[in-house]
């Protein structure tokens, strides 16, 4: 849901508000920094202050994607590959530095800043991705949130039924 709240939001910003690409990107960027302060510095898990910087964070990884291709004419292809190389080297640095990418034990600010480097490099691949699969590859939107959905539920399967690590099935379905 923050995907498509982070697709929506951005075009409600671009269009309806009239704040067009280069202001969209400028204020969501500006209010997803003074956002990530909060989480970053919280001793705990306070929903509403990880929520609105989840929603933000995807604005702005849309807006990176889009950017590409809409203002640099870069192909979806190219960009789908760049964020893939992105994400796996917060992920690769994340698990060199600190042995784990479990959400479940992020409490120093280094591993924090790992966590929103993936989120943020996972909004901006997933919108590359999706787009690639749904305009690209001509599958439309419906028949590709489909397929994107059985992923999920292969990777929920193979967590359950066959062990699949849990860290490794989180990562995948939420990729």
């Amino acid at each position: 849901l923050a995907r498509t709240v982070g697709e929506t939001g951005a075009g409600f910003l671009d269009a309806d508000l009239a704040f067009g690409f280069a202001g969209t990107s400028i204020v969501v960027g500006l209010l997803l920094f003074i956002a990530l302060f909060f989480p970053i510095r919280a001793k705990r898990y306070i929903p509403s202050i990880y929520w609105l910087s989840v929603v933000l964070i995807s604005v702005f990884g849309t807006r990176l994607t889009d950017n590409r291709v809409d203002n640099f004419g870069l192909g979806l292809q190219p960009i789908t590959m760049f964020f893939s190389a992105a994400l796996l080297a917060t992920f690769v640095g994340w698990y060199a530095s600190e042995k784990t990418l479990s959400i479940h034990s992020i409490y120093t600010m280094k591993r924090e800043l790992f966590y929103w480097a993936a989120i943020l490099f996972t909004f901006a691949l997933v919108t590359a991705a999706g787009d690639l699969v749904a305009e690209g590859m001509k599958l439309g939107y419906a028949t590709s949130a489909l397929a994107f959905g059985a992923i999920i539920g292969l990777i929920t399967i193979a967590h359950y039924a066959f062990k699949l690590n849990a860290v490794l099935a989180f990562w995948m379905a939420y990729i």
